[in-house]
Formats: C-alpha cells, structure tokens, sequence
C-alpha cells in the first residue's frame, strides 16, 4: 500500500473529496452509527473512484466453493468489475465494523471475504495467483489490505496479507482516496 503509481488527483476530485470531508469535520464520527457513517463516509469515496465497467455497490453477497470447504459472506461494499448489471469480479471488498456490543474484530470475516472474492475472479481469469485488496473500516478509519490467494483448486489455498497503517478520512482523505483509485488503476489496464 505505498505511494507507487498514485495520480494526482484532478480539480474536480479534489473538490469532492472536501465536500466529503465537511461533511464529517464537526461530527463525533465514533459516536454514528454504522448506516450514517457508511452514506457520509465510505461510500461516497467509493463511488468517486468508479471508472469505466468498475462500479461500487453495497450489500455484495460473496460465496466460493473450495475443494475442502465453502466461503460465503456478504460485503458491506466493493468496488468491481460489472458487467450486465450484476458485480462480476470484485476486486476491493469491504467490511464496515461494528461497534458496541456487536464489537468483533472484522479481520475474520475480512479473510472470508478475501477468498471467496479472490476464488470469483479465478474463475472469471483463471490466473493461479489471485492479487484482492480489501479495507475494514472503524467510524472513519480505514485500514488496507493487500492480499494473494494461491493454490485455489488445491485442497488447501495459500493466504498472504500485506496490511496498511490505519489512516483516518478526517485527516487523511486525499491518501485514502489515492489508495482506492489506485487499486481501481491495476484493474483498467
């Protein structure tokens, strides 16, 4: 998750991503619950960096059949190929954490998430290294996640994560959104 092959961000980016970013300067962000945070927050950063076939959509159902076990989980969000109206490959999954009593740590269902997506696009390019990335967020802190999936048609696939520091959308927008767009850039060739 380095600065490599960042662009600079446009005008016009840049100006969304302040009216982002006022949108959460004067709220306590830890304190919303997850809906609000997701609508002011995180999808809209999402949807910025859509570009061409790549679309953000919420709610994204994952499910992957492995030789030695089943992956199903439901992404909070991802940011993916479509094609004909339905999220083909997702190639950034995310998962928006819970707080208070439903407080869990989010790497386990980020791992599910992971490979069923990882699998997904293996069946869509049959690559034998599958490269994912996923984010889980808390209140306005995003954490990144580099991943490689090997081995998917073994009995038993391989799981590297290369993990980000956390970087806080109050403070850190312009970098969040650089990450983002940046991951969107190595799947538009």
């Amino acid at each position: 998750m380095d600065s490599g092959g960042w662009r600079p961000l446009t005008e016009r980016e840049k100006q969304q991503l302040e009216e982002v970013k006022s949108r959460l300067l004067n709220y306590r962000t830890h304190l919303m619950n997850e809906a609000t945070i997701w609508s002011r927050a995180i999808y809209p950063l999402l949807v910025l960096a859509e570009k061409g076939a790549i679309q953000a959509w919420a709610e994204v159902g994952l499910y992957a059949r492995y030789s030695r076990f089943e992956v199903e989980a439901i992404a909070d969000g991802a940011l993916g190929q479509c094609e004909f109206d339905f999220l083909e490959a997702p190639y950034l999954v995310i998962v928006e954490a819970k707080r208070g009593i439903e407080n869990k740590d989010p790497q386990a269902q980020l791992y599910a998430q992971l490979l069923a997506a990882a699998h997904l696009n293996w069946e869509k390019n049959a690559l034998p290294l599958q490269e994912i990335f996923a984010c889980y967020t808390i209140a306005d802190t995003w954490n990144f996640v580099r991943a490689e999936v090997e081995g998917i048609d073994a009995d038993m696939p391989t799981l590297r994560l290369e993990f980000s520091r956390e970087y806080s959308e109050k403070l850190e927008i312009e970098t969040i959104f650089k990450i983002v767009k940046a991951i969107v850039g190595k799947y538009i060739g």
